[in-house]
């Protein structure tokens, strides 16, 4: 009987021991669907190298990139679920859940950097709302450079969009693509090399950086500025996850986010010239789209705007004159 205690009690003990050493270390496992090169994956590297710093190797993340572990379309489900504790997303693919993840999306909102920093700004707090009911806390935000497009022959006429099929990357784009007269192919980053090359799309809406991750002198001749939108990635993490933190580490994963925030926005402007340059050098022309083009995109963004705004509700409505206002 006696045995049987000691047994027991020292099987306690070796419990409380071990909950103290998991307190004191902790490892998450972390997602994004984007490579390596990407500069959105630099800066999650070096958000998750300054928790580890900032929390004296408390806090270890393990990040996989390019969707390695878990499918882009999928990261956000996994970390509610518990599966892995951080994700990076890309807001406006969820915009099917909700009209504020694809806010930044909508063609004609901003027109630079700055406009999408006053954006950014007024939409934070109810994409902050909106995750924190689903069991997430919003870590940052993180701009891309303004959405553009890549096909093998100049676009210089809108007519040019009707029947062709468009790459898109969320439920937004794809609207664009319809009202643009194309028909819109929701592909994933990593798939474009190989749906171009199968006949699945014959044009894409893309960015700089991601045009030039996926090599996109191997299947398009063109990139055209356009200026159609600037979308953000987010980072968030399991509410139940950073709750379970010790308060030093929570703070430390807080001051990291914050950095990586104002960082993001400064690799944006830098990941611009830098995959403009990348192209050009592998024989891709870079041209600014046509007035006939930016007109097409902007009769379409006003359509587009008004139809944000009647699924978005009184939220929406008082967001965008926060955002105008704001200008």
């Amino acid at each position: 009987m006696m045995f049987g205690r000691r047994v027991a009690l020292g099987a306690a003990a070796a419990g409380l021991l071990a909950r103290g050493a998991s307190a004191q270390s902790t490892r998450w496992q972390a997602a994004t669907g984007f490579a390596d090169g990407n500069y959105h994956t630099r800066n999650l590297r070096a958000f998750i190298a300054d928790v580890a710093q900032a929390s004296g190797e408390g806090l270890q993340i393990q990040l996989h990139s390019n969707g390695s572990l878990v499918p882009q379309p999928q990261i956000k489900r996994s970390v509610q679920s518990g599966q892995i504790q951080l994700g990076e997303i890309l807001l406006t693919a969820y915009g099917n859940e909700d009209p504020f993840f694809d806010a930044d999306a909508v063609p004609g909102l901003v027109q630079n950097l700055d406009d999408a920093r006053r954006l950014a700004a007024v939409q934070a707090p109810f994409i902050e709302a909106r995750l924190a009911r689903q069991g997430l806390a919003l870590l940052y935000m993180a701009p891309w450079p303004q959405v553009a497009i890549t096909a093998n022959q100049p676009i210089t006429d809108p007519a040019q969009f009707r029947g062709m099929r468009l790459r898109s990357y969320s439920p937004i784009s794809t609207r664009l693509a319809a009202l643009l007269g194309a028909q819109g192919v929701l592909v994933t980053a990593p798939e474009v090399p190989q749906a171009f090359a199968s006949g699945i799309i014959q044009a894409q809406l893309t960015t700089a950086p991601v045009a030039a991750d996926t090599a996109v002198w191997d299947y398009s001749r063109v990139f055209i500025r356009a200026s159609i939108a600037t979308s953000k990635n987010a980072v968030f993490v399991s509410r139940r996850s950073l709750e379970a933190l010790t308060e030093s580490q929570r703070n430390s994963v807080l001051a990291a986010a914050r950095q990586a925030e104002a960082r993001g926005w400064r690799l944006a402007e830098e990941a611009q010239a830098e995959a403009e340059a990348r192209m050009v050098a592998r024989g891709v022309q870079v041209v600014d789209a046509s007035p006939a083009l930016l007109a097409a995109i902007r009769q379409a963004g006003t359509t587009m705007i008004d139809e944000w705004v009647t699924r978005a509700g009184e939220d929406g409505r008082r967001m965008l004159e926060a955002y105008r206002a704001s200008r």
